[in-house]
């Protein structure tokens, strides 16, 4: 099984048990896992299905523009 995979089996399970028990804040607390990262994750089950428990890829960061000058010295008094 891949790593998303299981990514996505664990936050299922997650999502299930805080179903099941009808607890969210003891499901995330058996399972070590923030009150945000599980709304989040049950958001985007209900958009998007098992599709959307998958983590995406972080973007490229942005450099900065090559037109500003790294350094600007002090102005004398």
């Amino acid at each position: 099984m891949s790593r998303f995979r299981r990514e996505v089996q664990h936050k299922l399970r997650v999502l299930r048990h805080a179903e099941q028990i009808g607890d969210v804040g003891k499901a995330c607390r058996y399972f070590g896992v923030g009150r945000t990262s599980f709304y989040r994750w049950k958001a985007a089950y209900q958009r998007d299905g098992e599709a959307g428990l998958v983590n995406r890829m972080c973007t490229a960061v942005r450099k900065p523009s090559s037109g500003a000058p790294a350094f600007v010295p002090a102005r004398a008094a």
